[in-house]
């Protein structure tokens, strides 16, 4: 088994998953995929948190201030980047149309806007929604900024080994976590 992959994310969604604030994520595919099609590569992997093009208007007012917060300390000069989180991916459901999509809204931290654009977007091709189960990690990761890193893509590999159970902690309980995948599966019926 190779090294662990990364999924690169916005940094305030990130802080949406660790903090329990929501549970998936929204995917079609960066720019740059081979296959310019979103395709999970790994159902375990880190969160790597971009910060680049994160913008407030695409999430909720109440989650706008994750952005600032986000950006403490953050230069684009950096050299390493702080890994806090690995996830397992428990589900990728698909959702092809607006109704589906709108049933998800109490459960995230994007605008409608935003979640409209993304389906829109390759509109023959459906939106994934990543279930996760999140743990934080006991001893962040500091990874160096690789050039192999940098631009639109979804996943990267990173250079570090699988972390073990014993050194994460779940976001959720298990109980906690179960009640919410029942609840958006019950919603999107």
């Amino acid at each position: 088994m190779g090294k662990p992959k990364a999924l690169k994310e916005w940094a305030s969604a990130v802080k949406a998953l660790e903090d329990g604030t929501q549970i998936f994520i929204m995917r079609k595919g960066g720019i740059v995929e081979e296959t310019k099609d979103f395709q999970v590569e790994s159902a375990d992997f880190f969160l790597y948190p971009t910060y680049e093009h994160q913008r407030k208007e695409l999430l909720k007012e109440d989650y706008r201030g994750v952005i600032d917060d986000s950006l403490v300390g953050w230069s684009a000069a950096d050299t390493h980047v702080t890994i806090n989180s690995f996830a397992r991916m428990v589900e990728d459901m698909e959702v092809s149309d607006q109704d589906q999509l709108n049933k998800l809204y109490p459960f995230h931290i994007w605008t409608e806007n935003f979640t409209e654009e993304r389906l829109k977007w390759k509109r023959k091709n459906p939106l994934h929604i990543m279930l996760l189960r999140v743990y934080t990690l006991v001893q962040p990761l500091q990874i160096p900024i690789e050039q192999a890193y940098i631009g639109c893509k979804s996943w990267i590999e990173l250079g570090v080994d699988m972390p073990e159970e014993s050194f994460m902690v779940p976001v959720l309980s298990n109980e906690e976590f179960a009640a919410r995948v029942a609840e958006i599966k019950h919603t999107l019926v």
